[in-house]
């Protein structure tokens, strides 16, 4: 049976990824064995500066998911080349990398000094994080998709995700635009922009105001933008969005997933993730699979 998956020159051993963001500290779970299993590991979206993230309360429980307003809280480049990422290439699982710039200049920088570093496999381009205070995403516009992804392009060593955001029209146009832009693969989707009302002081429950919603809430609404996303582009896409179970991640690989990050369900249980690999694996004995590519973009 194989299950190894491939995003341009990249093999993975298998379909199994995390959302950045949802797996914790290196010096906390990463010397365990069984992380070594993972196809892949995404840590937190690094930006050019340091970032404190916002102020609290910064996490809700919601009725099938959570909201959250966490912010880019990061040591900047600098920090997480120093005394972040020689912990995450001791894992031995392929690296990609999510990055965050507030300028097209800051992206390009970040990725000069990644291009210096060994132990990456690729980069995820974050254009979409619904928790800061920008007016216009990136992600939100296919012009500016189109320009940063093609820059990055221009001077990356490595392979280039873009991370899409659902709060669009058609998100179609911004996969396509990243596409011709270059990149090699598309990691959607990222949080729903969400809110949540104190009704006794009638404030936001949320210290930034608005946030992120994640978790089975927002999954059918995921598998329809992984199915219309692959029915126009041709490059592999990184699928999320409230994924608990195998049978989940199931669904997105049917609809047209390459691979599949779980992300919210981190929070409820650390394990997640395996069992979500192992639960794949017993799927395709039971219906005879072979190769995992069979299964990729195979609805009817």
């Amino acid at each position: 049976m194989k299950i190894a998956v491939k995003i341009a020159n990249v093999t993975f051993k298998n379909p199994l990824t995390v959302a950045s963001g949802t797996f914790g500290h290196a010096e906390k779970y990463y010397d365990f064995e069984e992380v070594k299993k993972l196809g892949a590991i995404v840590p937190k979206t690094v930006t050019f500066h340091p970032q404190q993230g916002n102020p609290p309360q910064r996490i809700m429980e919601t009725p099938s998911g959570m909201l959250n307003a966490i912010g880019i809280e990061n040591p900047g480049i600098d920090g997480f080349i120093q005394n972040k990422l020689p912990a995450f290439k001791k894992i031995g699982v392929p690296l990609i990398i999510s990055i965050l710039g507030h300028t097209d200049d800051q992206f390009l920088q970040i990725v000069e000094k990644l291009n210096q570093q060994k132990g990456i496999s690729a980069l995820e381009l974050n254009l979409s994080c619904p928790n800061l205070k920008h007016k216009i995403l990136v992600a939100q516009d296919p012009k500016a998709t189109y320009r940063v992804v093609s820059k990055v392009k221009k001077i990356s060593r490595f392979p280039v995700m873009a991370k899409l955001a659902p709060n669009v029209t058609d998100i179609s146009e911004i996969a396509l635009a990243a596409e011709t832009a270059g990149a090699d693969g598309i990691s959607l989707i990222n949080t729903f922009a969400a809110m949540a009302i104190d009704i006794e002081t009638r404030r936001s429950v949320l210290g930034n105001f608005t946030g992120g919603l994640s978790g089975p809430a927002i999954r059918p609404a995921a598998v329809y933008f992984v199915h219309q996303v692959a029915k126009k582009v041709k490059i592999p896409i990184i699928a999320m969005g409230g994924i608990m179970t195998a049978h989940d991640a199931l669904e997105f690989i049917i609809a047209g997933a390459t691979m599949v990050a779980v992300g919210t369900a981190n929070f409820v249980n650390p394990r997640a993730p395996l069992e979500v690999l192992r639960g794949i694996e017993e799927y395709l004995r039971a219906h005879k699979i072979k190769d995992i590519k069979e299964l990729i973009g195979s609805l009817e």
